[in-house]
């Protein structure tokens, strides 16, 4: 019988689908901006939400989202006023983030460390058709902000102070992409988990960087290696009974590798074939134009 004749299974396939689809739409921004690393951030703040809803016996998915929403906007404020660095404001989120929510679990009467272990590396597998629904309304959110606001929200990324004097709402932008950032870790914190979040935003960007030009193909085709990445991720988890968020992980670091292996050996035979013009490749660390 197939593992997927199971209605957990079903349902984590479809909570999977929708958190591989909405993740790298918005972290497109994140890596754009070289800010990769702050969905590790705002997922140990993420941490701290779920504490507290364990701890008032609430909804620990809403209080994250919450507390999430909070520490991104109160990282953004000290970026744009400039009274500290990214990265320092980054590393006290980051700590703080994670010690809060470990001391404040442990207080919590319902504390177990399946609980933790679930909520830092994901449990797929468990998705109710509550959280469905409430994940695929958050991801609704998701696409209609990344999609939708695409040519305002690129323009502040690539060039902050290029949108400013073209009249656009820059603190307005920046605040919505970073409770948007927020809202993404809280909907793949059921697939991949809060420690493993941000390579879900990520690795598919930087696969797609290797393969396309432009941001809009960019962020389209990692959307589709996230749709692929994190739908074979829980079919390879249930046949072979491995940790789902752990497994959609490695297939798409291991999607990485292999369009890195490719385009290399492309590189270095496209010259022979065609030599007047070995064509252009974008490079992941390369910034991505619209």
């Amino acid at each position: 019988m197939s593992v997927f004749a199971h209605p957990f299974m079903q349902y984590a396939l479809l909570g999977a689908l929708i958190t591989g689809l909405a993740a790298p739409a918005l972290g497109t921004y994140l890596v754009q901006r070289r800010m990769a690393l702050i969905g590790d951030g705002i997922g140990h703040v993420a941490l701290t939400g779920v504490a507290v809803g364990l701890l008032t016996r609430g909804e620990p998915v809403l209080t994250a989202m919450l507390v999430a929403a909070a520490g991104a906007v109160a990282i953004e404020v000290v970026r744009a006023r400039g009274r500290t660095t990214g990265d320092i404001a980054l590393a006290v989120m980051f700590y703080g983030g994670i010690a809060g929510g470990v001391f404040l679990v442990n207080l919590s009467p319902s504390y177990t460390n399946a609980n933790l272990i679930a909520y830092l590396f994901g449990s797929p597998l468990t998705t109710t058709t509550a959280d469905l629904w409430l994940m695929a309304g958050l991801a609704g959110g998701i696409l209609a902000v990344s999609l939708g606001l695409r040519p305002w929200l690129f323009a502040v990324c690539h060039d902050e102070e290029y949108a400013r004097v073209s009249g656009l709402p820059v603190r307005a932008l920046n605040l919505v992409l970073a409770v948007t950032t927020a809202v993404t870790v809280t909907v793949a914190m059921r697939a991949v988990g809060l420690l493993l979040v941000s390579a879900l935003m990520v690795v598919p960007v930087a696969t797609a960087q290797l393969l396309a030009r432009g941001f809009r193909t960019t962020q389209q085709l990692a959307m589709g290696i996230g749709l692929v990445v994190s739908g074979a991720g829980i079919v390879v988890a249930g046949v072979f009974d491995t940790a789902p968020g752990a497994t959609i992980v490695l297939l798409a670091i291991a999607a990485f590798v292999a369009a890195s292996i490719a385009v290399a050996a492309w590189r270095r035979l496209r010259p022979r074939w065609a030599p007047g013009d070995a064509g252009v490749v974008v490079e992941p660390t390369e910034v991505v134009r619209e």
